[in-house]
């Protein structure tokens, strides 16, 4: 089998420079933002840092915060309730939908969809407390981050445990905790999350043309089965 790279693509967001529209009953006000091109949407009783940066086309829904220093490429949209943690990078046009938890560092490809109440968790060995009973503290433990490649989805509910890498054009069902890294093109179900089977750029499931061939349903596009860098079967595309 061929071998093919597993680094997911995590872009630098791009389009950020100019205002930010904060609308509210009677009308747009203007926001500004360390660099936007043209207004971002922040709807009234979002939190977007001072410190943050917003993308060209972007929209932030009620009640969803924005913490210092994350930066949010063009066309995005973030639902009602999401939480978007300090420094956590947002790949344009992806979605991240209501109540959705993204913690730093994680960072988010090109096209990205998140679904409601997804958490993108970034604590090892959780606690409240230290072995000696002391409250712990911010310094007091390292964060570690969530990576999601361009063009994928993950279902309502889904829990990323970190650090874990979310392949390109991955699917993860609603309600699955992935533990592990997820291939490209990988659809996986399940507590723990596991493969059942592939999707194409479209988001249907594959079907078997033979041995390590698959083809998209909808559009016809082929796929190989490759072995990754680490001896895990990922999916690449069968175009010359």
């Amino acid at each position: 089998m061929t071998t093919t790279p597993e680094t997911p693509e995590i872009p630098d967001a791009p389009g950020v420079r100019g205002t930010a529209e904060v609308q509210d009953r009677t009308g747009p006000l203007s926001r500004s933002f360390p660099g936007s091109l043209r207004p971002a949407r922040v709807l009234p009783g979002a939190q977007v840092s001072e410190r943050a940066a917003v993308g060209d086309g972007t929209t932030v829904w009620e009640l969803a915060q924005i913490r210092e220093e994350a930066v949010l490429g063009e066309e995005c949209v973030i639902g009602r309730g999401a939480y978007i943690g300090t420094g956590v990078r947002v790949g344009a046009r992806s979605k991240v939908q209501n109540h959705a938890l993204v913690y730093e560092p994680a960072q988010l490809g090109e096209g990205v969809f998140i679904g409601p109440a997804v958490v993108l968790t970034n604590d090892r060995n959780p606690r409240a407390v230290a072995a000696d009973g002391s409250p712990k503290r911010a310094g007091d433990w390292e964060p570690v981050g969530v990576r999601v490649g361009r063009g994928a989805s993950l279902g309502a509910r889904a829990v990323c445990v970190a650090p874990v890498r979310i392949g390109r054009w991955a699917m993860v069902a609603a309600g699955a905790v992935v533990t592990a890294d997820v291939p490209d093109f990988a659809l996986v179900v399940g507590v723990p999350a596991r493969r059942i089977g592939w999707v194409g750029r479209s988001g249907e499931r594959l079907r078997a043309l033979g041995p390590g061939s698959w083809e998209c349903p909808r559009t016809g596009e082929r796929y190989e089965e490759a072995e990754a860098p680490d001896g895990s079967v990922t999916l690449r595309d069968a175009r010359p």
